[in-house]
């Protein structure tokens, strides 16, 4: 499996500094958060897309993911949403990255088939665009739709190669889904899965990896026997947590503890 970091830890940091930490640090990519506050987003130009391509380039660091907020199952009209995908697509394939993150995003109030169809409407109207671009759009374990088995619900109406999973190992267990469930319900469309640590349900204030409650050494053991080799990406989201602990201070521990974890499971 290979490594990565969101950028979600270090907000607001030059691409630069945050390339130079990822190859200091061991790490193969980075997730790009693709918010107006950040360096990297669908509004800027064709210069800035291409200074930061080739930035990632000489590094030798894989831009993993473009990280948007679109929310996909929202109620409202189609359009907005979809043009949002689209400009998430565009960047992720200047940026020369193979996925983009999307939330589900529904409101309390909404009926679950509804929702759900949404967001498949949605989705499969923007597979076509992503197709012809190379890159797919991936559905996070979040908010309406924590768990596998409700992200399901929604991949299965969409069936299209070019949407898939991300797999939020917080948002799971939140859910009370247990590691083998969330991968039997997400196996077929997991594109890569986030990693993080909290103290509890209550507190979810980011931790080193290791140091919270969060089953990291059951989801990398259920990955490992499955025979999955993909992307795990450490989300530390520093963004809302001014409490929380600077993150290039933690990486060089991260980054051990997950190799510690796949040598574990080998």
């Amino acid at each position: 499996m290979k490594l990565a970091f969101s950028t979600l830890g270090v907000p607001g940091m030059p691409l630069p500094d945050v390339l130079r930490l990822a190859s200091e640090h061991g790490f193969h990519g980075v997730e790009v958060r693709a918010h107006p506050e950040e360096p990297v987003h669908p509004g800027i130009g064709a210069a800035e897309r291409a200074d930061a391509a080739a930035r990632f380039k000489e590094a030798g660091i894989e831009p993993l993911c473009v990280a948007g907020y679109a929310r996909v199952a929202t109620p409202g009209p189609d359009e907005p949403v979809i043009d949002e995908l689209r400009g998430l697509v565009d960047l992720a394939h200047d940026l020369g990255a193979p996925y983009i993150r999307v939330f589900p995003g529904a409101d309390a109030e909404q009926p679950a088939a509804d929702a759900d169809a949404t967001a498949a409407r949605r989705l499969g109207t923007a597979a076509e665009h992503a197709a012809d671009a190379g890159v797919r759009i991936l559905l996070e374990t979040h908010d309406s739709h924590r768990t596998g088995a409700a992200a399901l619900r929604i991949l299965g109406l969409v069936g299209h190669r070019q949407v898939g999973a991300l797999w939020d190992v917080m948002h799971t267990w939140l859910g009370g889904e247990q590691p083998s469930e969330t991968l039997a319900a997400l196996g077929p469309y997991l594109g890569y899965v986030q990693v993080k640590d909290i103290a509890s349900a209550e507190d979810t204030t980011p931790l080193a990896l290791g140091a919270g409650v969060l089953p990291l050494t059951e989801c990398v053991d259920v990955l490992s026997r499955h025979g999955w080799d993909g992307w795990l990406c450490w989300e530390y989201e520093k963004r809302w947590y001014d409490s929380a602990r600077p993150l290039p201070g933690l990486l060089r521990r991260g980054h051990d503890h997950l190799l510690r974890l796949l040598n574990d499971s080998a």
